[in-house]
């Protein structure tokens, strides 16, 4: 939970106008959310905040590498990632995050925590079929992979010229039109 704490940003003391927030997330940050997809992870994340008198603008973007295993082969590789989110805060009567793209905090409020935010831009900028890049081009070599081409089902090989005989007479009812 002391994770999480890191990504509160307090707005009450700044000046309206444009704020940037840097921050490097590592497996640890992902490990607070008990998400165990990633085996590492290296992603630099950039904040910018537009503060104004009645709402808060968050726009988030972030870029790096998580590293995953394959859903091939289970063998583990770097995926590129890359995520931007825009996020509103306004003030309210109550909280409510209901929606994706608009947080309601009440009016007595001086902080808002992003992690949730950030955490869900990163998980799902993943995408769902984790594939090697050596699988694609063939340069991988793996036990894995030799097994499912040996398992592969075998191309029937078809003669035109060579033709059940008890199907012949059936050729001689055709008539072309």
């Amino acid at each position: 939970m002391m994770m999480k704490q890191e990504y509160t940003i307090p707005f009450a003391g700044l000046k309206p106008g444009k704020h940037e927030f840097d921050y490097n997330i590592d497996n640890t940050f992902f490990e607070a959310f008990e998400y165990a997809e990633f085996n590492d992870a290296s992603i630099a994340l950039t904040v910018l905040l537009d503060k104004q008198n009645t709402m808060l603008e968050f726009e988030m973007s972030a870029a790096g590498s998580v590293n995953l295993d394959c859903d091939l082969t289970s063998e583990p590789f770097d995926q590129e990632i890359k995520a931007s989110l825009e996020l509103v805060v306004k003030f309210g009567d109550f909280y409510n995050d209901e929606d994706d793209e608009i947080l309601i905090i009440p009016h007595g409020e001086h902080q808002v925590n992003i992690a949730q935010y950030v955490y869900e831009m990163l998980v799902l900028a993943v995408p769902p079929k984790r594939v090697h890049p050596g699988v694609l081009d063939g340069s991988l070599q793996s036990d894995v992979l030799e097994k499912l081409e040996e398992l592969r089902p075998k191309k029937a090989k078809r003669n035109t010229e060579e033709t059940d005989p008890r199907w012949d007479a059936l050729k001689d009812l055709k008539t072309d039109n």
